[in-house]
């Protein structure tokens, strides 16, 4: 029986997008119970450049989704496998950040290890992907 690499890919990602929702929902639940989410340290900069990378961080995925739905070519799959691994690390470089941010908000550390270990999963299938042969001239 033939593994079918990108339906588990695409629910992997799927699945993260969730998570990475559910940290952004859950930093804003102080709101709901009126309690204040302003952080005295933003010095009146502009976070118009934190709005653009969250963006690009929840449109990739995005994208990612639809071309893993259509493309199965080796090029792709490679390229895929280097998403995935710039997404783990930078899972990884923001639990460590958030670790060192005081007070510590545990939930949203919970979660983020959740999200890591998400993503080493998505790693894995993404590279068992990488190295499948085509099936169809069409992919090649």
């Amino acid at each position: 029986m033939a593994v079918n690499y990108q339906g588990k890919i695409i629910t992997l990602w799927i699945v993260f997008l969730l998570g990475m929702l559910f940290h952004t929902q859950l930093g804003l639940m102080p709101l709901f119970h009126n309690e204040s989410i302003v952080t005295s340290d933003t010095h009146g900069t502009g976070i118009a450049w934190i709005l653009w990378l969250m963006l690009s961080f929840f449109v990739v995925p995005m994208i990612t989704i639809i071309t893993t739905l259509f493309a199965g070519s080796r090029r792709y799959r490679q390229f895929h496998f280097g998403i995935t691994i710039f997404y783990s690390i930078m899972n990884l470089l923001h639990v460590v950040s958030d670790l060192l941010v005081q007070p510590i908000a545990w939930y949203q550390i919970a979660l983020m290890i959740v999200l890591l270990l998400i993503g080493f999963l998505l790693n894995l299938v993404a590279f068992q992907w990488m190295q499948e042969r085509p099936t169809s001239k069409l992919y090649q």
